[in-house]
């Protein structure tokens, strides 16, 4: 099978960085391709890029077109125009992006209904979108799906529900989009909207080997979409055959074939799916009726606001002069424990290797009752603005930090297929990149038997079920949603955890 030619994204991290401010992360042939000929339906048709960029699309259109005979034109918008000047240098034409208005489709769309919209919206995640065109999108969401959405929600949310809005009466929309869209907070109520007004035809997920974008932080999933009634069905797909026509051919079918290899095809009921989760596997029943939150309560770990100013190693709490009292052990990131416990062992070693342990934790009282070497210090963390930062302007004093109990267990926050919870023996305070989980009981016995069951792989496997999907594997847990987690039964029977402690 003949190979398709892709591009790949700048190698060098500050090349990077710039992407990730203005959201472009350019989209592969062999995925362009699959999409493009999946709005235009074998139909002579104009199709609307709303990010064009470097011209992905367009150049996937004019391959499908002359594969098809399709007489087709192109159109569409993008606020960059140093992104198009790399569409002539990737192959396009200047009459091919003739059609491409310079503006903000979001506010500024078109005037007119469309057949065929495809898009890689920009993916900006929604903490450096200024907060007065956050507040002016979830105005967005409001007059068009009928309510606010919760503010995490990124551009690429709201470029998918103005094109949606956008969509002629049997028009098809294929987004690739990053899994959020359909595991964030705000998922819900976007998809409920969706359902009950778009026919959803298919759900394109990738393995970690197949992803479209290898090496970014992100699990990219592709929606078919198309303005119609709404079916009760629809088609979940793993693809795990990179840089292949697999997908293109089965989407090309109509999707009829069925491909002897690369591509995992499940017909899923929508209530199920939207149930599940639409980046998940389905859910033939459900593997328990209790959930970690029977056992446990889940607390996110102290955000400092200013780590390089709070977390210090032991060189620098003595270099300072700050008195022993005014610090708490802690630990900061999952890579520093290596084991499935904390003990004063660890923290020695990463004592010994010169990393931050201890964390300044100060009550809130008045600056002047505080020694003499720690005023000078928060004198310090006052001229470098700290006050100001938004998470630090939001404590009285700007000092006083966030107080945890030391947790019985952590649990990695991020991992990449390493997920995994600890036991804090050495009773240390976890940063965010840690969740706390406090047994509801605290017989030590229970805890024993409770820890068992935590360390269970049948139990961690669970976590694709909660957890939002990044890239390369990797599983991010909330933690009301980690209070979710299903536990199997059968590791509760095991455990001997008497039935009165089993749901409380």
């Amino acid at each position: 099978m003949r190979k398709i030619n892709t591009y790949k994204l700048p190698a060098s991290g500050e090349a990077r960085e710039r992407l990730r401010e203005k959201g472009q992360f350019w989209t592969p042939d062999w995925i362009a391709e699959a999409m493009v000929d999946y709005v235009l339906a074998n139909r002579d048709s104009m199709l609307f890029d709303p990010a064009v960029g470097a011209g992905a699309f367009f150049r996937a259109a004019k391959a499908v077109a002359r594969e098809r005979g399709l007489h087709i034109t192109l159109s569409g918008m993008d606020v960059d125009p140093t992104a198009l000047e790399q569409a002539i240098q990737y192959g396009l034409k200047n009459d091919d992006i003739s059609g491409v208005k310079i503006g903000d489709f979001v506010f500024q769309p078109p005037q007119t209904k469309l057949h065929a919209i495809v898009a890689n919206p920009p993916y900006i995640r929604h903490h450096r979108i200024p907060i007065t065109i956050k507040e002016q999108l979830k105005h967005l969401g409001l007059q068009t799906i009928g309510r606010m959405l919760d503010g995490r929600a990124g551009l690429h949310i709201y470029f998918l529900i103005r094109a949606l809005t956008l969509l002629d009466e049997g028009g098809r929309l294929a987004f690739i989009m990053p899994a959020d869209t359909c595991e964030g907070k705000f998922a819900n109520y976007l998809w409920q909207w969706i359902s009950t007004n778009f026919t959803l035809d298919a759900v394109i997920t990738f393995t970690p080997d197949a992803s479209p974008f290898p090496g970014i932080d992100t699990n990219p999933l592709i929606f078919l979409i198309r303005k119609a009634e709404p079916k009760e069905k629809f088609l979940w797909v793993k693809c795990s055959e990179s840089q292949t026509e697999i997908l293109k051919m089965w989407v090309r079918s109509g999707f009829e074939i069925t491909p002897e290899k690369g591509l995992t095809i499940v017909q899923r009921e929508l209530s199920e799916g939207l149930s599940t989760g639409l980046s998940r596997l389905p859910v033939i029943e459900r593997t328990s009726r209790c959930t970690l939150g029977n056992f446990v309560q889940v607390v996110r770990g102290v955000a400092t606001g200013a780590n390089e100013f709070f977390f210090m190693t032991y060189e620098q709490t003595k270099l300072l002069g700050i008195p022993d009292n005014y610090f708490v052990r802690a630990i900061g990131r999952t890579r520093d424990v290596q084991a499935e416990e904390i003990t004063q062992d660890t923290l020695d070693s990463l004592q010994a290797k010169g990393r931050p342990t201890f964390l300044l934790a100060l009550n809130g009282d008045p600056i002047e009752s505080y020694p003499e070497k720690l005023r000078d210090y928060l004198k310090e963390g006052e001229a470098l603005g700290l006050p100001q930062r938004p998470l630090i302007s939001q404590r009285k004093p700007w000092y006083k930090m966030e107080s945890r109990i030391p947790p019985t267990f952590l649990f990695s926050y991020l991992g990449r297929r390493n997920s995994r919870f600890i036991r804090n023996t050495a009773r240390v305070i976890p940063l965010t990149g840690f969740l706390c989980i406090y047994p509801k009981n605290n017989d030590k016995e229970y805890i024993e038997r409770l820890w068992k069951i935590l360390n269970h792989p049948d139990t961690t496997a669970n976590l694709v079920l909660i957890g939002k999907s990044y890239g390369d594997g990797a599983v991010k847990v909330e933690p009301r949603s980690l209070e979710k987690l299903p536990i199997p039964e059968s590791l509760i029977e095991q455990s001997g955890i008497p039935i009165q402690m089993r749901l409380l």
